[in-house]
């Protein structure tokens, strides 16, 4: 997969002098006349989402809570049905949500409603908006999302960490150089981890769906996700 890098600088600087007994290492592994530097930074990395998520509900209102359960189930058939024909594995339509209540209030007063919520995973982002004109058009009457991923997020973020730790050396080599010294070692590496950044696109409420139903596919585009790696290294510094 190809993929972009940017490299944004946060940097914590710490300095200290070891004061070392008998040539023994000082806290954190210095020796006596290094000079301790702290550095944080980050490493981003653009990857192209390989994948979308949406939800595809439907609601339904009856007379009695069977029926409106009837009528539901029947009308949720469809829509999987529909949603399975564009080659989407029954594994990646997971239930999320299922629900019978009478209405209380509004034009559907004394009446049931019943409700029933699929999580869909489209593994191909250009068949994400064919997915979703589908299950529209078979009845769904509640869609949200596009969510957009990318499937394997430790792959991506290699590099950003990769970026991260660079950062840190180009900078620790900068304050070394200006103080006359020069970086020695690295002490320590701590990861700072990375947050996911999945990209959502947009949410249709019932009166969109019926648009989408009768217009072509809505378009999904895949943009960019980005991640980001926080690293905070140690450098042990010296005498050129």
């Amino acid at each position: 997969m190809r993929t972009h890098t940017k490299i944004a600088i946060l940097t914590g600087l710490a300095l200290a002098t070891a004061a070392c007994d008998r040539g023994k290492p000082g806290p954190g592994g210095l020796e006596r006349g290094e000079t301790l530097l702290q550095v944080s930074a980050t490493g981003q990395n653009e990857t192209k989402p390989d994948e979308a998520r949406f939800g595809a509900a439907v609601v339904t209102f009856a007379a009695t809570a069977e029926s409106a359960s009837q009528l539901n189930a029947t009308k949720m058939t469809t829509v999987i049905a529909a949603i399975r024909a564009l080659g989407i594995d029954e594994k990646d339509i997971q239930t999320s949500n299922v629900s019978v209540s009478k209405v209380e209030w509004g034009p559907n007063r004394g009446k049931y409603q019943a409700s029933n919520s699929v999580t869909v995973r489209v593994r191909d982002v250009t068949k994400a908006g064919p997915a979703i004109a589908a299950a529209t058009g078979a009845g769904a009457n509640n869609i949200s999302g596009p969510d957009l991923r990318v499937s394997d997020p430790e792959k991506a973020s290699r590099s950003a960490y990769a970026s991260a730790f660079k950062a840190a050396r180009a900078r620790a080599d900068t304050y070394a150089e200006a103080a006359g010294l020069k970086v020695l070692r690295v002490l320590r590496i701590r990861d700072g981890g990375i947050p996911e950044a999945p990209v959502t696109v947009g949410m249709y409420d019932r009166p969109a769906v019926a648009a989408i139903e009768q217009a072509a596919p809505p378009p999904v585009m895949a943009g960019t996700s980005e991640s980001t790696a926080q690293v905070s290294v140690d450098f042990a510094l010296g005498p050129k």
